[in-house]
């Protein structure tokens, strides 16, 4: 299976959306919900052009990630994660994380793996809770 990195990047109009590893795959919208949406929506379009203008990848099957700047991860996912509760399970300090959200700083790639890391452990965490 085909793995299409799609890198998610906020810019002062909203959020801009590209493929990495393939030609033609673009998106954009005033939220992150937004862009992916036009993502599958240009991908939807790919899938319409003739054979020979049809991107490779489509003929298998594929998946997409979606990989985000600091900065737009956080404000996507500001509603769901207080910088107390990211504080909490990263150890970086509230008013550091809310540097990484403005914008103001760029973390430093062990902090972005830190975050990172802690995201993961939760989502691992989640996928074993039975109700």
């Amino acid at each position: 299976m085909k793995t299409i990195k799609i890198i998610i990047e906020r810019n002062e109009d909203g959020f801009w959306g590209y493929a990495e590893n393939e030609k033609a795959i673009v998106g954009g919208g005033d939220t992150v919900q937004e862009c992916k949406q036009d993502i599958l929506d240009c991908i939807e379009t790919l899938k319409e052009l003739n054979d020979d203008d049809k991107p490779g990848f489509l003929e298998k099957s594929y998946e997409l990630i979606y990989k985000f700047d600091t900065a737009s991860l956080l404000n996507y996912y500001k509603g769901i994660f207080t910088n107390s509760a990211l504080e909490r399970i990263t150890g970086i300090n509230q008013k550091q994380i809310q540097h990484y959200a403005s914008g103001h700083r760029n973390p430093r790639l062990e902090q972005r793996l830190k975050i990172e890391s802690a995201l993961h452990n939760l989502g691992k965490e989640l996928l074993a809770v039975e109700l």
